[in-house]
This record gives C-alpha cells, sequence and structure tokens, in this order.
C-alpha cells in the first residue's frame, strides 16, 4: 500500500490574496483579468505538481466595500471561473480545475452543462466548488429584494446539487458510437430523462453534453456552518476549509469525518484541505520581511472595510478602532466566517484594528511565516495529526507567492517522502484517489436485474 500523500491546491485570485496585495511591486496588479499571467500560475502549480487550481467567485461587483474604502480593493472585476479555466485546460495536461458556482443564483441544467463541458475540454480535470452565496450583495442581480436565508440556501443547494448529478449522468459512458458505416450515432437505450420534480425544481432532461470524463466533476465545498458540515458530509468529495490552530483543525477533521458513516460513505471518500496563507523563505528573518512589507501596505480603510464583510455585513466603522471587537447580531451572510471572526479576536484580545490586520492576508485561514523548513514542520504536523488531508494554498501575493512555494516548500516536502514527484493519473479523480461513480441508471437497472430472479422465485 502506497504511503499516504498530502494534497495541494492553489487558490489563485488575480494578484495574491492579501488584501494589499495589488500594491505590492512585484504583483501583477490587473491578474484578475491578464490571461497571460494565469498561464504563467497554471504551469507554475503544474511544475510543482499541485492537484488543483481553485478559484472563488461572487455574482455581484465589488465585496460591499464601505464608503470610505470604494474604489480602494481589488474586487472590480475577474474571470468567470469555468471560462477562464477552458482556456487554462489547453495550456497545461494533468492539473485540475476547480471553480466556484453557485446553487442559488445558478441554474442546475446550465450548470451542469457547463461543468461537463469543461470536463471534456481539460480530459477529465474539473471540479465544481459548491457554494450557497454567503454574500447578500448579488440578490438586485438576480431580480430578489433579498438574499434568501441561510437554511433556504441548504435546503435548495442539496436538490441542485442531486439535480446537476442526475443530468451528469444522462447519457451512458459508452452511448455514443458515432458509426458512420451504419448511421447508427447513439444508441437511443442508453438516454436517459431525469424527469425531476422537486419543491425547488422541474428539470426534464437529458443534458445535451456526454457523460463527463470523470463521470462526475469533483465535488468540493467549502461551509463550515453546521449546516454546511453536514451539506458536505452528504455531499462533497473535497472541503476547503478556514482554520486557525491544529487543535481547531483536528476537531473539524473528526467531526466532518465522523459524518460520513450516517451518508453511507468512508473517510477516504472525503479530503479536507485547510487553507494556508503561507509567506516562504530562505530564512524566518527573510519571510518575516515579506510580511511586514505586505501589512505595510495596507489602507486602514480597506483593512476595516474587509473586517465588516467578514463579520457578516455589519459596520463596524462606527466603533473605535483601538477597542475591543463588540459582540456582533448574527446575520444571514457568511455564518461560519463571523462566527471565526469573532472567535479569533476573543482568544488574542484583538481591537478592531489588530482583528483586521489579523486577517487582512488570509480572512480568517491559518497563517503561516516562516522559514522553509518551518512551515514544512507546520503543514507535516497538521496532516499527520488529524488535521488535514491536504492544503489549499493561498499565495500573499501573485506569481511571487506561488513560485516561492513551489521552488521552496514543495521540494522539502518531497524530500521527507510526503509529497508526489510525479502525477499518478490524467483525471483530476485519478490524482486525488477518488472513485469515478457509477452512473445512477446503469446502477438503477442492474440492481433491478439481480432483483428479478428472487423476486420471481419468491
Amino acid at each position: 500500500m502506497s504511503q499516504r500523500k498530502i494534497r495541494l491546491g492553489a487558490f489563485i485570485p488575480g494578484a495574491g490574496h492579501h488584501v494589499a496585495a495589488w500594491r505590492h511591486p512585484e504583483a501583477q496588479a490587473d491578474g484578475a483579468i491578464n490571461l497571460a499571467h494565469y498561464v504563467r500560475l497554471a504551469q507554475t502549480a503544474e511544475r510543482g505538481l499541485f492537484d488543483t487550481l481553485f478559484l472563488a467567485d461572487g455574482l455581484a461587483a465589488g465585496y460591499g466595500a464601505t464608503a470610505a474604502a470604494e474604489g480602494k480593493q481589488a474586487w472590480g472585476g475577474s474571470f468567470e471561473p469555468v471560462t477562464l479555466f477552458s482556456a487554462l485546460s489547453v495550456v497545461t495536461e494533468r492539473i485540475g480545475f476547480v471553480a466556484t458556482a453557485s446553487t442559488t443564483y445558478e441554474d442546475p441544467f446550465i450548470l451542469a452543462r457547463k461543468f461537463a463541458s469543461l470536463d471534456h475540454l481539460s480530459a477529465g480535470r474539473a471540479g465544481w466548488n459548491v457554494v450557497t452565496t454567503g454574500s447578500g450583495t448579488a440578490a438586485g442581480n438576480f431580480g430578489l429584494a433579498q438574499h434568501p436565508a441561510h437554511a433556504d440556501r441548504y435546503d435548495r443547494a442539496r436538490e441542485f446539487v442531486d439535480v446537476v448529478k442526475g443530468l451528469w449522468d444522462s447519457w451512458e459512458d459508452d452511448a455514443f458510437v458515432r458509426d458512420q458505416a451504419s448511421g447508427q450515432f447513439y444508441q437511443p437505450a442508453k438516454r436517459h430523462e431525469l424527469n425531476h420534480a422537486g419543491k425547488h425544481f422541474a428539470v426534464r432532461g437529458p443534458l445535451n453534453v456526454p457523460r463527463p470524463p470523470q463521470g462526475h466533476p469533483v465535488i468540493v465545498q467549502a461551509g463550515s456552518s453546521d449546516t454546511g458540515k453536514e451539506f458536505a458530509a452528504e455531499t462533497a468529495e473535497v472541503i476547503f476549509t478556514a482554520q486557525q490552530t491544529l487543535e481547531e483543525a483536528r476537531a473539524f477533521y473528526a467531526d466532518v469525518k465522523g459524518r460520513l458513516a450516517h451518508h453511507g460513505r468512508r473517510p477516504e471518500q472525503l479530503l479536507i484541505m485547510p487553507g494556508v496563507f503561507a509567506v516562504v523563505g530562505r530564512t524566518e528573518e527573510e519571510a518575516q520581511r515579506k510580511y511586514e512589507e505586505l501589512q505595510a501596505l495596507i489602507l486602514p480603510e480597506v483593512g476595516l472595510s474587509l473586517l465588516s464583510n467578514l463579520a457578516g455585513g455589519v459596520d463596524l466603522s462606527r466603533y473605535d478602532l483601538d477597542g475591543p471587537v463588540p459582540e456582533l447580531p448574527e446575520t444571514e451572510n457568511m455564518k461560519s466566517r463571523q462566527a471565526l471572526m469573532l472567535s479569533i479576536a476573543r482568544q488574542h484580545g484583538f481591537t478592531i484594528r489588530q482583528l483586521y490586520l489579523w486577517v487582512a492576508g488570509a480572512r480568517g485561514h491559518w497563517t503561516v511565516v516562516g522559514s522553509v523548513e518551518q512551515v514544512a514542520d507546520q503543514l507535516q504536523s497538521w496532516f499527520e495529526q488529524g488535521a488535514a488531508d491536504g492544503f489549499n494554498v493561498m499565495p500573499p501575493w501573485l506569481p511571487g507567492g506561488l513560485d516561492d512555494f513551489v521552488e521552496l516548500v514543495v521540494p522539502e516536502l518531497q524530500r521527507r517522502g510526503l509529497f508526489r514527484t510525479a502525477y499518478e493519473g490524467r483525471t483530476l479523480r485519478d490524482n486525488l484517489g477518488l472513485a469515478r461513480p457509477d452512473n445512477r441508471f446503469v446502477a438503477t437497472a442492474t440492481a433491478a436485474r439481480e432483483a428479478a430472479p428472487a423476486l420471481a422465485a419468491g
């Protein structure tokens, strides 16, 4: 049996993750809409043998900036992820593409079609990050007066994912024979209508794209509320999560893995990959200097605006910046991230200013600043102590932060036998060690045939 290896994703938003990344002198300030920049990032991550490229996404311009921060945050616009990844699939061979798409504001048929298309274009390297959309700023773009409630969004999401999976199974794997001599293009018996009629959706099908090479693109989920964890245990194959300490990460890992049996699943069918904002240097002093250079670029109004959004959209500008973080009213937006902000503030006794400085880089994800050996030590510790199956690496600025990780940390992890030295396969499922799902219509028909003799005998 092969030794368990760390999985790595590269989370690559535009100029980088730090709130002031776009101001860094070596960053690509227009990275979010620069294809050449993304080609370089994709090829760098593939050279580093990363499993995935990952992009978050929103459905509104901006991120609810406060008036003082308006126009000063790098959230003015970016590529739609599936479109971008379709382009990047042409200049890469093995790395997977995890694109974010919303179950609250998108349509199941259209979403199923575009992800099936990406899986075909990339020869089996697509993944869908299922989100319910945490921020309410998108509501007005879709004719809604207000953002749907948290519980309602997850209720819709469960049905949405089931419909999408069913549409991906519309065609059996060998349905399209394309026999030019006989004139048979596909076999009608291997074409299936979904005919779904549920609480939120009525979808006939079939999908007008053949079954994806992976059967289903890999399902990824990022919610960390109790509802989100249960949803992930039911449907996800990878979780991206924000954890601050080894103890918290171990508790999250045990909690989610412990829910799988209830849904008839095994622990190895779900990979947990916390986000890690890694600032790496050849020495600890070099890493600290890089971090401090980024921190010095934060405009106070931008830091406060970021924190207000992470706190659930609560306006913190009326409070003393150097006073304690107040108790916050629970909102329907970003519940798990709001709870995390309060937890960090209470654990460290932070003022509002100290808290926004703390979260400016990673927005509540794990921050590691240190030498190559120190960063590798901490990743190894989390991996070996039941806190992670891998990590979603969040470069502080781009392209330099990703270059640092690939050139410095990856070789150290390989030297320790913790990370691959070659890709295991060609599809994302191959490289993540995830099984290809059966077609639901074939499985149902097979079960019926196997049950028939027993029924006849009875």
